[in-house]
């Protein structure tokens, strides 16, 4: 009789796109996948992945395999997890990737509500502005602007950021507003240093679409760092509003030109299949959104 548990593990490895990754995700050495894999191969009699130094591929028997087991196995897998929160409570880990500068716009005492509201849930956040791969790094849920091209993967969005030219009061007090985008070259303006030492803005208006061009004298290539120098008066800077808002309604920002900015950019929670998500990663999935929502860190999505 066929494993069930060796097809889970090879419909895992499929998934993974290697013995190691499915490994790292499975915590199974990448050698004793090998050897199940090959086991049930041996029991089915016919191969199942072409295996080389770099990558494997399926062959047309893999194909049928993977296809017409996926689902069965993710459904039994479902209900396994079902039984194991007894039902009702989420349970468990969920690891959460997100950028390195989440908590500046995240509250991190809304965490500590999450907690005490689900108290047998752990939360494991894994920050960086690298872009992580959701099954090799066995991340439940990731919190990505712009859309995710990964059709096996689920994106939800939250709502839409765009970035808008923020300065402070004592700023504009000293040096005063710019009335048009070509009045920026008269100011401080705080951007990312670029190669060439020559920065552009492309921005939207009223007219439409313009390329400005601004100096500065004070550089930085982490929006954490530009936020805290326009706060501290150094100068202008086009932010996204994710970041900006909380200043902007504590009055420790102003918009200058409030009429332009960038195009929305959507802010996506992203995680694998419904079908695969215990009660915790719901739990967690629901909350973010309702907590960013309520804070108003986002605009609408654009479908809204």
């Amino acid at each position: 009789m066929t494993d069930l548990n060796d097809i889970s593990l090879f419909v895992q490895v499929v998934r993974a796109g290697s013995f190691a990754a499915a490994g790292r995700r499975l915590g199974i050495p990448p050698n004793t996948l090998s050897r199940r894999i090959q086991a049930l191969e041996t029991q089915i009699g016919v191969r199942l992945l072409q295996r080389s130094t770099r990558q494997l591929t399926l062959t047309p028997a893999g194909t049928t395999l993977f296809q017409g087991s996926a689902e069965q196995i993710d459904a039994v897998e479902a209900v396994a997890r079902e039984t194991a929160d007894g039902g009702e409570h989420a349970v468990g880990k969920v690891r959460v990737a997100a950028a390195a500068d989440f908590f500046r716009w995240f509250d991190v005492t809304w965490v500590g509500d999450f907690l005490a509201a689900h108290p047998r849930v752990r939360l494991e956040f894994v920050l960086g502005d690298d872009k992580v791969d959701l099954i090799e790094q066995g991340i439940d849920v990731a919190i990505r602007s712009g859309v995710d091209p990964d059709s096996n993967l689920v994106a939800r969005q939250v709502g839409t950021t765009r970035a808008t030219l923020v300065a402070s009061p004592a700023y504009v007090a000293s040096h005063g507003r710019p009335e048009s985008l070509q009045a920026l070259a008269q100011h401080e303006c705080i951007a990312a240093p670029t190669p060439s030492g020559l920065t552009e803005w492309r921005i939207i208006g009223p007219a439409g679409a313009t390329t400005v061009a601004v100096t500065g004298r004070f550089h930085a290539n982490a929006l954490r760092v530009q936020l805290d120098a326009a706060l501290a008066g150094l100068g202008i800077a086009l932010l996204p509003t994710l970041v900006t808002a909380e200043h902007l309604r504590a009055g420790q920002l102003l918009e200058v030109l409030p009429d332009h900015g960038t195009p929305g950019v959507g802010v996506y929670l992203v995680y694998a299949s419904r079908r695969q998500s215990p009660k915790a990663v719901t739990a967690f999935i629901d909350f973010v959104m309702t907590r960013m929502i309520e804070a108003r860190l986002l605009d609408p999505p654009h479908n809204a």
